[in-house]
């Protein structure tokens, strides 16, 4: 059994628990909450189990659970455990924790405690406007961090009365109060927070305390019913028809536009209209009363009105009869003139329950005179003398002034409107309307009324124009001035009309000062100009700006922005709606339109829209063509094989249709020392281009459509460099050998390196050569040895495969003293014998060639070789076995021959033997 007990926002919890492990238990420990939303949780007595246990305090009811512990303790109990709480409002479970050495004793005792919440800081209270008689609006504020509340307790003094309840309606601080009563001075109003917890089928309750002043209000009470007006002529006794109003008329309130506006119903356009009328009659719109400053809401209180016999037609004590209301200037001195005029004005009190102290009479004239009278809640009938003609304008309202709270005075009702003649005679308001109003648009900026009327009773029309247009843009967005308030004429032209604006025309019949009521409004609108100058930039594959102007004159609701374009989804083109800007007084716009497919055909058309119920748009001429750009492709995969390199790539996502875009085809671009192209037709994503090897490539590939290209990013392809091709070992020596390839794709030079076959690890290892040529001759090698040769071309610091060759260089010699000695010997005899043979020969053909071509000869040797005509003797390659072992240099030639010519037998002989010296070095031409 547990029993929880608040006092003092104090809980302590008695409890007797049953459990395996103890008997009867009667837990004790106090849980105290303070005002600065602490809990305060004490240790009792009751609560020791052993004094060698820890005793742990659990708070739950936030996010998280807190844990405290008390502080150990011996003889007397430790001190209290204080929890400061993060939340106003919310309730806690405060559980006690017992643990005797590692065993934690199961939590049996917990008390549920409730904050309270953080008071409402200020209050605002206003009329409702439907009806200020009955409701009110209520307006809150108070902290929202970490404070909860369920409800909302309202207390107020409804006059001598105390009320109060519990309110939960609150939405985002404001609620609707519908139950006051007419013409009642509230006061003392406060505002309470309240939170509400239910645990263990106890409900616990804590109230915010009042952190606003308290306020006051008072409803309006409801307008007098039923007045009515009677004239009579003291003079000849005779009596008018009285006028009167419906009661309904007096129980149809409208919104007022002003502070200062009084007379105003949704149903019934007033009787005069505004004071720039050329007759001077005043503006009802403007009133001397002064209405409440916030909107104001009622019911209809329903209630059955007490019996006429219940009032006395009682003449106001503070009333002198005598006094004149219209009071002259200049007095009247003719003895049989028609006035003065006694006035009876009647009226009913208001619907009950209404609370109110008296009537408001105010009597105007021809906006000279203004008399405002006051009289008891008892009178019922009002009777003055009238002593001057003129137009006189009659209103009663009902005031409330008992109570703390500022006086308030009724709604107006219609106000009632007469003329009397210089002559007494009382003539009524025009109650015709005119009949059949319409607007003829004669031009964008021009129209024309037209009407027809039963009556021929009125001399002149008023025609009332306004903007509707204005009264829904807001200042910022108001482009019109002329008609934003309402303008009068009695021309049935209508000027100065702005395209595009929507307008209301009300028109009034008028005799002499009179104005009839009005006819019904009449709507029309102007067509607006429409854009110009419309423009698009491109952002990207998928966005793009229109931007336009608007021509200064003109006003309108929104610019709509449609988009035309092949949409595959629904395999339909058709114009839709992407987007609608409100209007602004700036003369240029702009939108950004994204989500657009690439590489796709659209039209974009931005529209004018005016206000008014249909809308009017304009124009479908302003569109605007355009190809987006595609997205870049993405090369997903590249392999060379062969020479080849072979290339796949992606566009888009996989539900991108290329059949219906405006893709034209693909440019695959490899970059490195050459440059190589080629162009692959859109329905195909792979290409296969011829690279050279050895080469670092930029690859990438391009989108191209008819106005634009987007390139894939750049994918860098580093191909391997080729082994040398057609390796061969040319000029053997014993010691060297010359190497010849030829170059294989690209290559930044070549490594070269020769091993001996068969030969041990011991041995020393030649050094590769590095060379950039295409040839190399290989020295320092042994004679009669064969050689291993490798060639690597290497590109960008990466070797190629080897190409290997198996060299053997020549066998080594004899002693080369010997040989030459030998050699010399022999050709020293051969010599002699050869000299004398050729010295014999030369003369004669010297002999020869003197007689036929004179002193001086020319011989071309390889036109004579051509044409068969040089003898075996004088042939190139027999001449060349005759090269001297040390050949004479080209410069020593001179002093050659000069020593070698001494005999002139010899010297054609010697001159021969020096062209076939220079014949071998590739002269092919001697002059002798």
């Amino acid at each position: 059994m547990i029993c929880l007990h608040v006092v003092k926002n104090t809980c302590q919890l008695s409890e007797t628990i049953s459990t395996p492990y103890r008997a009867e238990i009667v837990a004790t420990f106090h849980v105290t909450v303070q005002d600065d939303n602490s809990i305060v949780v004490s240790l009792e007595a009751s609560d020791v189990v052993s004094p060698t246990s820890v005793y742990v305090v659990r708070v739950a009811g936030e996010s998280k659970n807190y844990f405290f512990e008390f502080e150990p303790f011996n003889s007397t109990l430790p001190p209290p455990v204080v929890f400061k709480a993060t939340y106003h409002g919310l309730y806690y479970i405060i559980t006690l924790v017992v643990v005797n050495g590692n065993v934690v004793t199961k939590p049996s005792r917990s008390i549920t405690v409730l904050t309270k919440p953080l008071p409402v800081t200020s209050v605002s209270i206003y009329d409702y406007k439907p009806s200020p008689e009955t409701r009110v609006l209520f307006e809150i504020h108070y902290p929202e961090k970490y404070n909860v509340f369920s409800r909302v307790n309202i207390s107020y003094w409804e006059g001598r009365d105390f009320r109060t309840m519990l309110y939960k309606d609150f939405f985002k601080g404001k609620t609707v109060f519908n139950h006051w009563l007419p013409g009642i001075c509230y006061s003392n109003i406060t505002f309470q927070l309240v939170s509400e917890a239910t645990f263990n089928k106890s409900t616990l309750v804590e109230y915010s305390g009042v952190g606003h002043e308290p306020k006051q209000h008072r409803t309006a009470p409801y307008p007098p019913r039923n007045i009515s007006v009677r004239f009579v002529n003291l003079n000849k006794n005779w009596e008018e028809p009285s006028g009167s109003f419906p009661d309904d008329s007096f129980l149809k309130g409208q919104d007022t536009v002003g502070r200062d506006r009084l007379f105003h119903f949704p149903e019934e356009t007033p009787e005069t209209p505004p004071n720039n009328v050329s007759s001077g009659w005043p503006d009802l719109n403007s009133t001397d009363y002064e209405s409440t400053s916030q909107p104001y809401w009622w019911d209809s209180a329903s209630a059955t009105p007490e019996n006429e016999e219940d009032f006395v037609s009682v003449l106001p004590v503070d009333y002198d009869s005598d006094s004149t209301l219209g009071r002259t200037e200049k007095p009247t001195s003719d003895p049989f003139s028609a006035f003065p005029v006694q006035m009876t004005l009647s009226w009913l009190p208001p619907k009950p329950p209404t609370a109110f102290d008296g009537f408001n009479i105010l009597i105007e004239r021809e906006e000279n005179f203004t008399d405002y009278l006051t009289v008891d809640e008892e009178a019922h009938e009002f009777v003055a003398e009238l002593k001057e003609p003129g137009k006189y304008k009659l209103s009663v309202t009902t005031f409330s002034s008992s109570g703390v709270c500022e006086p308030r005075k009724s709604q107006s009702a219609k106000s009632l409107s007469f003329y009397i003649s210089p002559t007494g005679e009382w003539m009524e308001e025009l109650t015709e309307k005119p009949q059949h109003v319409s607007v003829h648009v004669l031009s964008s900026t021009t129209a024309l009324m037209s009407w027809t009327s039963s009556q021929e009773n009125y001399n002149s029309t008023i025609v009332s124009v306004v903007s509707l247009t204005c009264q829904k843009q807001k200042e910022s967005q108001r482009l019109e001035k002329q008609y934003c308030t309402q303008v009068n004429s009695s021309k049935p032209i209508i000027e100065n009309l702005v395209p595009g604006a929507q307008y209301q025309v009300v028109m009034y019949l008028r005799k002499g000062p009179l104005i009839g009521p009005p006819s019904d409004p009449v709507t029309f609108a102007i067509v607006p100009t429409g854009i110009k100058d419309l423009m698009l930039y491109a952002l990207g594959p998928t966005a793009v700006v229109l931007s336009w102007t608007r021509p200064y004159l003109g006003v309108f609701r929104k610019y709509v922005v449609e988009m035309f374009y092949f949409n595959p989804t629904t395999m339909t083109s058709e114009w839709t709606t992407y987007y609608e800007i409100a209007a602004t007084v700036s003369l240029t716009a702009s939108v950004r339109i994204a989500n657009l497919l690439p590489a796709w055909y659209y039209n974009f058309r931005v529209t004018m829209v005016t206000w008014g119920d249909p809308e009017l748009s304009c124009c479908d001429s302003s569109t605007i063509s355009f190809i987006t750009a595609p997205v870049a492709p993405d090369i997903t995969s590249v392999e060379y094989f062969n020479s080849l390199l072979y290339i796949s790539w992606t566009y888009g996502d996989d539900h991108t249709d290329l059949s219906h875009s405006r893709m034209l085809h693909w440019m695959v671009v490899a970059e490195g020392k050459k440059k190589i192209k080629k162009s692959v037709t859109r329905n195909v994503m792979t290409a296969i281009l011829s690279l050279p090897p050895g080469d670092i490539y930029n690859l990438s590939v391009t989108a191209c459509t008819e106005r634009g290209s987007n390139t894939s990013m750049l994918r860098l392809v580093k191909l391997e460099p080729a082994p040398p091709k057609s390796l061969f070992a040319v000029n053997k020596t014993q010691t060297s050998v010359t190497l010849l390839w030829v170059e294989e794709g690209v290559a930044d030079f070549f490594e070269v390196l020769c091993q001996q076959l068969g030969s041990s690890h011991d041995a020393k290892l030649q050094e590769p050569i590095a060379v950039s040529s295409h040839v190399v001759t290989i020295s320092s090698l042994l004679p009669a040895t064969a050689y291993n040769c490798s060639v690597t071309s290497f590109s960008h610091n990466s070797p190629s495969v080897p190409t290997f060759i198996a060299v053997s260089t020549m066998v080594t010699e004899m002693n080369p003293n010997v040989v030459v000695i030998s050699v010399l010997a022999i050709l020293s005899t051969l010599l002699i014998g050869l000299l004398l043979v050729t010295l014999v020969i030369l003369r004669k053909k010297h002999l020869q060639m003197a007689r036929e071509c004179g002193a001086g000869t020319f011989v071309n040797f390889a036109s004579l070789e051509r044409e068969g005509k040089l003898p075996y003797s004088w042939s190139k390659n027999g001449l060349r076995k005759r090269k001297l072992t040390n050949p004479v240099q080209l410069d020593d030639f001179d002093s050659y021959i000069k020593d070698m010519a001494k005999d002139s037998d010899y010297k054609f002989s010697l001159q021969f033997e020096v062209c076939l010296q220079v014949a071998q070095d590739q002269v092919e031409t001697c002059v002798f």
